[in-house]
């Protein structure tokens, strides 16, 4: 009998879906029900420039260049992320793939390392609703927890349920014609990873326009299913 460990690979989860799909409350969500870690690349970005990695170098050199980081940097500086403990359970990918020859490029390198996407979520809405929705919302200026005028506001107004914090702030951009501009992007650039995904055999469709703890329960299934 053998007594090698067998290793267990941390679970790498994509959430695609436009501007005020619900990415973000959904990620928080498996975090704490699965103990997933949510990246994006904006963070992973700031935090490899603040550790002064070696990819967080190359990719300071390029922002104070006034360049965009390419996806070599990106890519690297996602491989040492999943290499922390703190992911051993898995990952949720936020910003990140973006495209095709992104998504290409991830493969290549989770395959590299014995991983591989478990499963590429669609979260399925309508555009007008999601126009309302966005132009609607807002966050805890302390926590970051995120509320809407309409679909969920503190129970106690004026007061994060999250935090207790009392100052709230909404993105500049969160207007009508913004969001509009938002969308036709996404469909542009990034709703052809939803084909990408269906011809690997990961992607899973989730409709997106009900209750927050219903589409929470379709997603818990999904990672229960795929990296359980």
């Amino acid at each position: 009998m053998s007594d090698t460990a067998v290793e267990v690979v941390p679970a790498v989860l994509i959430l695609l879906g436009p501007p005020g799909a619900g990415k973000g409350t959904q990620a928080r969500m498996l975090e704490e029900k699965f103990g997933l870690v949510q990246l994006s690349t904006g963070d992973l970005l700031r935090a490899a420039v603040a550790a002064g990695t070696d990819a967080g170098k190359a990719a300071k050199a390029v922002m104070e260049a006034g360049d965009l980081v390419s996806d070599e940097i990106v890519l690297a500086i996602l491989k040492d992320r999943l290499a922390e403990p703190d992911v051993a359970k898995g990952v949720i990918l936020d910003g990140f793939p973006r495209t095709t020859a992104q998504a290409e490029a991830l493969d290549g390198m989770l395959a590299a390392t014995g991983q591989q996407v478990n499963a590429a979520v669609s979260l399925e809405v309508e555009d007008d609703a999601m126009v309302d929705r966005v132009a609607g919302r807002y966050t805890c200026a302390k926590c970051g927890e995120g509320y809407h005028d309409s679909f969920k506001q503190p129970k106690a107004e004026g007061v994060c349920d999250k935090c207790g914090g009392t100052e709230f702030k909404r993105r500049a951009d969160d207007n009508a014609e913004t969001v509009r501009a938002r969308l036709q992007a996404y469909h542009d650039q990034t709703a052809p990873l939803i084909a990408y995904y269906d011809g690997r055999g990961c992607l899973e469709r989730v409709p997106a326009m009900g209750a927050i703890d219903e589409i929470a329960g379709a997603l818990g299934d999904i990672v229960a299913k795929t990296a359980g």
